[in-house]
This record gives structure tokens, C-alpha cells and sequence, in this order.
């Protein structure tokens, strides 16, 4: 599954404090087309019924079960002034991780 940094986790439980009708974090990814992927984080009141919850330090996370499989290897990280950002491993070869943007 995912792994979120604790900087990330600070920045969604700040979220959450300012809409805590929707404590649940909810992560899809969508091909945009071979070489991209799009991420989107959303909070919500639940999860989706074949969503994938994973509980760190007290933050419910929701995975999409059709982008569930894609996360595995995914860092979700938080930097200022970026914003949030995701950390994927390019390939087993080299070991360098590619940064994704999520505009």
C-alpha cells in the first residue's frame, strides 16, 4: 500500500481539524495517458464500500480499489512550498523515485 511521511500526515490531520465532517482521506490515481498518472486526494465522510482503508497514526486512508494496486511502492510526502506530492519508485533497475506532481 501507500506510505504516508509524517509530514504529510500533519498536513491532512490539519485539513481534516477545518472539515471534520470528512475525516476520510481518499487517494485515486487516473492514467492521463502511458507516461502520466493523475492523483487526486479528497476527504469524505466514508470510505467507498471496495475502497482500501489503511489506518496510520490515526488517519483513515481510502484507497480506490481500481488504484489500489498502483500504490504499492507510494510515498505520499508534503513539502512547503509545494504542497503535496507523490514519491514512485521509476523502476526496479535503478532505484531512483520519480516525483508526481498533484496539480
Amino acid at each position: 500500500m501507500i506510505t504516508v511521511t509524517l509530514s504529510a500526515i500533519r498536513q491532512l490531520k490539519a485539513l481534516i481539524v477545518d472539515h471534520p465532517e470528512d475525516p476520510i482521506v481518499r487517494i485515486t490515481a487516473k492514467d492521463l495517458n502511458e507516461e502520466r498518472v493523475a492523483f487526486s486526494i479528497t476527504l469524505e465522510a466514508t470510505p467507498q464500500t471496495d475502497d482500501e482503508v489503511q489506518h496510520i497514526d490515526d488517519l483513515a486512508v481510502a484507497i480506490e480499489a481500481r488504484s489500489a494496486p498502483r500504490m504499492d511502492g507510494v510515498t505520499l510526502d508534503y513539502l512547503e512550498p509545494d504542497g503535496f506530492k507523490f514519491l514512485h519508485p521509476q523502476s526496479a533497475d535503478d532505484g531512483k523515485l520519480r516525483i508526481i506532481n498533484l496539480n
